[in-house]
């Protein structure tokens, strides 16, 4: 079996097959991608293509910024500052201008569901490995191409929880295809149909428990198997499967991977190269690997170079900052802390009780946009600039999935109830005394302020069936519009005519 060079060929699995030269899928993995020359039948040979599994999290499209910054765009947490012009059609919410614009999210996805269908395929055939390492590496792959699966269907389908008339206008799930390919030939001739959301949701379901029983830890940057019952809570919160999202959460809470924080210490995570509070993070360890100035996560929420250097150091775009209702959550206003009043270094925020905000803070005025207040929770950490380590699974949301599965969960609302205000005590807020409607949406209110540019909001109004409402910009998209889903690649659409697209494109 060989694995073929993706700089040679891309493979969408749903069933078409293209040429790429586009940067984000080319330039994923510079130091660790195999030749095409290399058959996956070594210890060393499928340690790089897990390897390359990985760092196919890293580019714009995924992790590198779209599934925090382009997210959070759509949904209701932030406003465009026009600086370079980025995430203005997505925080306006117009049609196209969604995770389907260029395609290269599905593509890169599709990829790494490739490479790890080969992996997966070609176990059997390794010389040399030893029976943990083969558990090992099925363990890691399961684990990522569950998560790449999870982030696909989350964007181009609707909900479990919430589905817009079922069977009439849901348009299904996504392509789900479990073996690898290596041919063009091969790749033309399947063209897969969309699932349905519920045969998907399985399959992330069947990879993840899997993932549970064949890994240990080595680390936040590699799968574990507290990591799968973290990302396993988070599936089935948003499969409406309550109980199992509570006991999921339960079970990561209880593993020794991640750390809960409070209070100052969670701030000073935030400057951490890798977040204690992280379960799984998306790596960028050396420079080279940083996206840079212009689409960075940095970049897209700050000016700041970074926080140990001047204030007045040209940094990144700061092209998508808080709105009213964040700055609202946290008390902050713009604060002249000494003079003169043109020196940025001369100006915070004003701050409430909430230790959450102290992730913000004013930039600088290089950029010629005026100076604003802005997010921090990416800016240098990893020591280079644009290329700051990733927390996909912090380890408090577990606390969060756990509180809003057990308010669902028949005779568990007191449970949710205290969980809930646990959580709010290590964020320095006191406590609430609710029931019904009013205790889930302070739940979900903690979760808003809690994963504000982190990527969450978007999917948390998707599940709840919720209008995405704004002031900043004027937006008012029912759950209705079509543009709740992107469009699929609509090369994908032409390539494969099993291939349903999104209506209203």
């Amino acid at each position: 079996m060989k694995f073929i060079n993706k700089i040679v060929l891309s493979f969408v699995l749903a069933g078409s097959f293209f040429m790429t030269s586009c940067d984000d899928l080319l330039q994923v993995d510079p130091r660790q991608s195999i030749d095409a020359n290399g058959a996956l039948n070594t210890p060393d040979a499928v340690g790089a293509a897990l390897n390359s599994v990985y760092a196919r999290l890293r580019p714009v499209s995924n992790y590198g910024r779209d599934l925090l910054a382009l997210s959070d765009a759509l949904a209701d947490v932030g406003q465009t500052t026009s600086n370079s012009g980025r995430l203005i059609g997505e925080n306006n919410n117009q049609p196209n201008a969604h995770f389907g614009n260029l395609g290269n999210f599905w593509a890169n996805s599709y990829f790494a569901i490739n490479e790890a269908n080969l992996i997966i395929d070609g176990l059997p055939n390794v010389q040399g490995a030893s029976a943990a390492q083969l558990a090992r590496w099925e363990g890691e792959a399961k684990f990522l191409r569950a998560l790449y699966y999870f982030d696909l269907i989350k964007v181009y389908s609707y909900i479990p929880t919430a589905i817009y008339t079922p069977g009439v206008t849901d348009e299904g799930g996504i392509p789900l295809v479990l073996e690898g390919v290596i041919t063009s030939d091969a790749a033309l001739a399947r063209q897969t149909p969309r699932s349905t959301i519920d045969q998907v949701y399985t399959q992330i379901y069947a990879d993840l428990e899997a993932a549970k029983t064949l890994l240990t830890s080595r680390g936040t940057y590699f799968a574990s198997s507290a990591a799968a019952s973290a990302l396993l809570s988070r599936v089935a919160l948003y499969r409406g499967d309550w109980a199992k999202a509570a006991d999921e959460a339960t079970t990561a809470l209880a593993s020794n991977v991640g750390t809960v924080l409070g209070g100052q210490a969670y701030v000073n995570g935030w400057r951490a190269e890798v977040n204690p509070e992280s379960m799984f993070e998306v790596r960028f360890a050396i420079p080279g690997e940083a996206i840079g100035v212009n689409e960075s996560l940095q970049t897209s929420y700050t000016t700041l170079l970074s926080l140990t250097a001047n204030k007045n150091s040209q940094g990144g775009w700061g092209d998508f900052i808080p709105n009213a209702t964040v700055r609202g959550f946290f008390g902050l206003t713009q604060l002249q802390i000494g003079t003169p009043a043109n020196d940025n270094n001369n100006w915070d925020v004003t701050r409430n009780d909430d230790v959450r905000a102290f992730l913000y803070t004013t930039g600088n005025t290089v950029r010629g946009a005026g100076r604003q207040i802005e997010c921090i929770k990416f800016a240098s950490k990893n020591g280079f600039a644009y290329g700051d380590n990733v927390p996909v699974i912090r380890k408090s949301e577990m606390h969060l999935n756990r509180a809003e599965a057990n308010y669902h969960i028949p005779g568990n609302e007191a449970a949710a109830l205290t969980e809930l205000n646990a959580f709010k005590a290590l964020r320095g807020l006191a406590p609430v005394t609710l029931s019904g409607q009013a205790l889930l949406d302070e739940i979900l209110l903690e979760r808003f302020k809690e994963f504000a540019f982190e990527g969450h909001r978007w999917f948390d109004l998707k599940r709840y069936g919720k209008d995405v409402i704004k002031t900043t910009p004027v937006v008012n998209l029912t759950f209705d519009d079509f543009k709740i889903l992107p469009p699929i690649p609509q090369r994908e659409v032409d390539g494969n005519p099993n291939l349903n697209q999104n209506r209203g494109y």
